[in-house]
């Protein structure tokens, strides 16, 4: 059995995902084992690095970019999200929910003008200030 490495699918976890993976296209180059790929993808996505700075062992960091794209574009990964919602044992589709309590605002969102301010105001500028000696 092969040992996964921290950010790495299972041998588990991909014997669900193999079957749901395209095919390789009847004309061109074979593409790159995707459980390779997959795994470039889950590494970047989990630690939130650029796409360039993929560890060498994943291959060249286009190849799990550009198979991204490709999938976001072509169906794939809704393919595999339909798949994984399903339960194992009742075929039954799981259902999530979000407590909007933990949802956070990015850290862009806090740039609103707060209440009782005058809109357009710029509090560091002396000229608009009205503070004594402003030009």
């Amino acid at each position: 059995m092969n040992v996964p490495g921290r950010h790495e699918l299972t041998d588990a976890e991909w014997a669900l995902l193999a079957p749901l993976m395209p095919d390789d296209a009847p004309k061109g180059k074979k593409w790159a084992d995707h459980r390779r790929i997959i795994n470039a993808i889950l590494f970047r996505t989990r630690t939130g690095i650029p796409w360039r700075d993929l560890p060498e062992r994943f291959g060249p960091w286009e190849t799990a970019a550009g198979r991204h794209r490709r999938w976001c574009i072509d169906g794939t990964w809704q393919r595999i999200a339909d798949r994984l919602r399903i339960d194992a044992a009742s075929g039954e589709e799981l259902i999530a929910s979000v407590d909007s309590t933990t949802v956070r605002a990015h850290q862009h969102a806090a740039g609103a003008a707060k209440k009782g301010t005058q809109c357009g105001t710029n509090r560091t500028d002396p000229k608009r200030s009205g503070a004594p000696g402003a030009g």
